[in-house]
């Protein structure tokens, strides 16, 4: 066994990345990884590259990875290549947290964070034994599925390899100059857990990260490539001040300064060093879940964080020459259609350059899913509508239309016109540019997906009565293995 092939499915719909592709780095660490120990390795993208099916085809074993919102069209690429004798296995936090449901689809699914096993497990498809050793493998055996214990989290970062983006399929020669802005993770796992997030289950609570001498590598890399712009892939890339400040005032030391954006929590407002190594640092934008502006709901989120907090940071930052893009929650049992309007409300009297307005979404995994599933609420377990922008539960004081229509609503008041012209007053072409990008993805996703929306006014006027068609999610590749029958490039395959 010496070919593996990795692929990163496509999510079922646009979103606000879908011109800027970030692939995750899962598979390109997990590629780097196998390739340093002697196999070839490919990884597919799709927001990179389409898929080449004869080469895949060519592989040893496939490796699926997922998140929620791309399940659907896994298990669809899955199926197909075991019909055509391919060993797939799966990775990711649906199938951490779902890992029987998978198994109808793929091989064997390893759960958790898979650096330190990836190699024991592709041995042992070598041998064809030896699973039961590998943590948090679950597989089929003897007509019975099997779970090993899940494995521990990775404790040493720096053990792991710097990214090689050559793995990717279409990156072959150019690896990091094809990115627009280079991932870089410095760190895993996140101290708080809000009610609502996979990240704690799936990398845990205990905040690990790289040292600093790792990070300068790969910004080194980075710059070697000609590359301007990182984007730091932390699920909270300040959670620990004290490091994030040694490693800013590295990277200042050592002019390895690209613009840089993270993922943050407002509370970076209350630390003005802090501040001032982002800004020094070459920081442009911050990332923040702000979640609401409706007190109870920021508690019924365990957000940790008040409405004061939010006004405080947003401004502070602002004074300190930084973006902000803010991203709210909608739908807590809280919430009513007038904390939506507040809240678009607060973000354009807040001035925030960029905003996503995302619907409460019951991630497998999350307190969210369990409250929700015990409670008979989750309408529609058709996996593709996992992605925060549309309804998949029963909401408490809105109607499903009123939950799915006034975040639609929100989205185009935010990005409207004059909004941007407002921007284009003060000469803010940046911001002017992002929020024509918004406006326009905003009127593409409503034209798109007016039959959902049409679908949660029927849902709205007759109950629970109307089941929603699940959307089809990989037509396109079963057509091209449609194509690879015909022309006897591959064996005909049993529908």
């Amino acid at each position: 066994m010496k070919k593996i092939v990795f692929i990163e499915p496509n999510p079922p719909d646009f979103h606000i990345f879908t011109r800027m592709p970030l692939p995750r780095l899962g598979t390109v660490l997990l590629g780097t990884i196998l390739k340093q120990n002697g196999y070839d390795v490919k990884s597919y993208v799709e927001s990179v590259g389409e898929l080449d099916l004869k080469d895949i085809l060519s592989a040893d074993a496939v490796g699926i990875s997922t998140i929620t919102s791309t399940s659907s069209r896994a298990f669809e690429i899955a199926k197909l290549l075991r019909k055509a004798g391919k060993k797939v296995f799966m990775g990711g936090p649906h199938v951490t947290y779902l890992p029987d449901e998978a198994l109808q689809y793929c091989d064997y699914v390893i759960k958790g964070e898979a650096d330190e096993t990836i190699v024991k497990f592709i041995k042992a498809l070598e041998k064809g034994s030896g699973f039961d050793t590998i943590p948090g493998l679950s597989y089929r055996q003897d007509g019975k599925i099997h779970h090993n214990k899940v494995t521990s989290f990775c404790k040493d970062l720096d053990k792991l390899p710097c990214p090689d983006y050559t793995v990717i399929s279409g990156m072959e020669s150019d690896g990091l100059k094809r990115l627009p802005i280079a991932p870089i993770m410095t760190s895993r796992g996140c101290p708080y857990d809000c009610s609502f997030c996979s990240v704690t289950g799936m990398f845990g609570q205990k905040y690990r990260f790289r040292s600093k001498e790792r990070v300068l590598e790969e910004l080194e890399n980075h710059r070697k490539f000609g590359g301007k712009w990182v984007f730091f892939y932390d699920d909270n890339f300040c959670a620990h001040k004290k490091r994030t400040k040694e490693l800013l005032s590295a990277m200042i030391e050592k002019g390895l300064t690209p613009a840089w954006t993270a993922q943050v929590r407002v509370e970076i407002a209350k630390d003005q060093e802090l501040l001032d190594l982002m800004k020094k640092s070459n920081c442009h934008t911050v990332y923040i879940g702000l979640e609401s502006v409706n007190p109870e709901t920021l508690k019924a989120y365990n957000k940790k964080q008040s409405v004061e907090d939010i006004r405080d940071g947003i401004r502070i930052l602002h004074k300190n020459g930084i973006r902000v893009h803010g991203m709210f929650v909608f739908g807590s049992d809280l919430d009513t259609t007038d904390t939506i309007h507040e809240t678009v409300r607060f973000a354009k009297r807040n001035d925030i350059e960029t905003v996503q307005f995302l619907i409460l979404t019951p991630l497998p995994g999350t307190k969210c899913f369990r409250d929700l599933e015990n409670e008979g609420r989750i309408v529609t377990k058709d996996w593709s509508l996992y992605d925060a922008h549309h309804v998949v539960f029963q909401p408490k004081l809105m109607s499903y239309y009123e939950l799915q229509s006034e975040t639609m609503k929100a989205t185009r008041e935010f990005y409207s016109l004059w909004q941007i012209a407002k921007r284009a007053a003060r000469l803010d072409l940046f911001n002017v540019s992002i929020k024509a990008y918004g406006h326009s993805l905003a009127k593409k996703w409503l034209r798109n997906n007016q039959p959902f929306l049409e679908y949660t006014k029927a849902l709205t006027n007759a109950g629970r009565t109307i089941e929603l068609a699940a959307r089809n999610t990989a037509e396109d590749v079963k057509e091209k293995f449609r194509q690879l029958e015909l022309s006897g490039a591959i064996p005909h395959l049993k529908h």
